[in-house]
């Protein structure tokens, strides 16, 4: 990222695609509906740490190449730039496998208009970066997942429930959820037994 961007004086926006968009945990002054055009959503990225460990990785969304992904953008104020930049570092950049990047998102407010927002985008070299798994191995990682931000089960469901609510679908991550539900009701019928 321009060293620059870190110690400029004016707002900035975060563009959110996962987790920040149900949990940003920094201050903001604005939150915008938005687009990404050149990346999309994917369950791509091993967790070790926030949802699963070395041991039983979990598995997280990332950016990566191609397509466009909707989310979120946050404005966030000049007077918060170093430490919501810090608290993000601190969160998101764990393990390195995300590279830190500004990228023109649209934002879907009247009139939409282009902004510049910090992005994490998923680093294909790193030894996190999964690739395009088959749904039964997302749902086995995403089921024995469990780190230090809690189950990898709520980590894909909540981030369902804000895309809902968004009026966005995200056809595989929703296909995902609904098999991590069924496998809920199934396991809450053999309780009842």
């Amino acid at each position: 990222m321009d060293p620059a961007f870190s110690h400029a004086d004016d707002d900035f926006w975060v563009f959110a695609y996962g987790s920040l968009m149900w949990r940003p945990g920094f201050a903001f002054a604005e939150r915008v509906p938005a687009r990404l055009v050149g990346l999309h959503r994917a369950l791509c990225v091993y967790s070790f740490v926030h949802r699963g460990t070395p041991e039983k990785p979990g598995l997280v969304l990332g950016l990566d190449r191609g397509g466009v992904c909707r989310g979120t953008a946050y404005r966030v104020a000049g007077r918060e730039r170093v430490d919501t930049i810090a608290y993000l570092r601190a969160r998101e950049q764990v393990t390195k496998v995300y590279r830190e990047t500004i990228r023109a998102v649209t934002l879907a407010a009247e009139p939409q208009r282009r902004v510049h927002a910090l992005v994490y985008v998923v680093d294909r070299s790193h030894p996190q970066y999964a690739g395009r798994l088959k749904l039964e191995e997302q749902l086995h990682l995403v089921r024995q997942g469990h780190g230090h931000s809690g189950p990898n089960r709520d980590y894909v469901l909540s981030t369902v429930k804000e895309l809902e609510a968004l009026g966005c679908r995200d056809a595989e991550l929703h296909l995902l959820a609904e098999r991590l539900k069924g496998h809920e009701t199934h396991e809450s019928q053999l309780g009842g037994l």
